[in-house]
């Protein structure tokens, strides 16, 4: 039986099918993994070194940023 979870990512809806879901498991999901990345769920910073402690749940508001290097 699968789980649907509901997520919101930089505004729009989007359905997963996870029960237990970390915010590394998300990033290897959208294939950003090896990018630089800055992620705020709910409202609160994540560090990177907790990417793969911070279990997601249904309803949960994520936005992604990605770092742009330049001069």
């Amino acid at each position: 039986m699968s789980v649907t979870m509901q997520l919101t990512i930089n505004g729009k809806p989007r359905s997963f099918d996870a029960k237990n879901f970390t915010i590394t498991q998300l990033i290897i999901n959208l294939n950003l993994e090896g990018k630089r990345l800055a992620i705020e769920c709910n409202g609160e910073i994540v560090p990177r070194s907790q990417f793969a402690d911070i279990q997601l749940a249904d309803g949960d508001k994520l936005e992604i940023v990605g770092a742009v290097g330049g001069g």
